[in-house]
């Protein structure tokens, strides 16, 4: 361990970075309590194993792409906060499924993992890890370990968030209950855009 200090630094910003409301756990909160936790397992492990994924990839080189082509990063960031939007409207308008009704389900996996790539929080802590806290370790054990503490981190937050949305579930039993919810978790996940658009 080249610096230890810098690790106590590192895990302090992880955890504030994983634990704090921001578009993943707004979204699985709101699909935890529409869905159940059972359902939103699979977006859970698209979130944490597409974030560690970006962060290795982003920490062995992926970033010089950026660094080349930097429109290439103003158009994901405002790809993704179009996207952004877009799930924010899917919440509002989501509510529990009427019987008969086939809900739409949970985020995939898949689309989880690939929704890092345009998630504007998601960069924001990547960039900080990779510049930041590189000293953690000599290359490339420091991006083993950050690879390895987001993963475990990322599990811990990701399914907090969505156990406290499926312990909702008991509590908010009206249709309009939920849909009040879900327009307050889209709120707050149009909210999530405020540094997108203060930059």
């Amino acid at each position: 361990m080249q610096n230890p200090s810098l690790l106590v630094a590192f895990l302090v910003f992880a955890a504030v970075m994983f634990f704090t409301p921001g578009p993943n756990n707004i979204m699985v909160m709101s699909s935890g309590l529409t869905h159940g936790f059972r359902r939103t397992l699979p977006h859970i492990t698209g979130v944490v194993i597409g974030f560690a994924f970006m962060v290795g990839a982003v920490g062995v080189g992926f970033g010089t792409i950026f660094i080349a082509f930097p429109l290439l990063q103003v158009m994901l960031k405002y790809a993704g906060a179009a996207y952004l939007v877009y799930l924010a409207v899917m919440i509002a308008m989501s509510g529990p499924p009427r019987p008969g009704e086939t809900a739409r389900g949970p985020m995939t996996f898949w689309g989880a993992a690939m929704f890092q790539w345009v998630n504007v929080k998601g960069w924001v802590a990547i960039i900080g890890t990779i510049t930041a806290y590189a000293a953690i370790a000599s290359f490339p054990m420091n991006i083993v370990l950050q690879v390895l503490i987001f993963l475990v981190m990322g599990t811990a937050s990701i399914t907090t968030w969505t156990l406290f949305g499926s312990a909702l579930r008991p509590f908010l039993t009206s249709a309009l209950a939920v849909r009040a919810f879900n327009l307050v978790m889209a709120a707050l996940l149009l909210a999530s855009l405020y540094p997108v658009f203060m930059e």
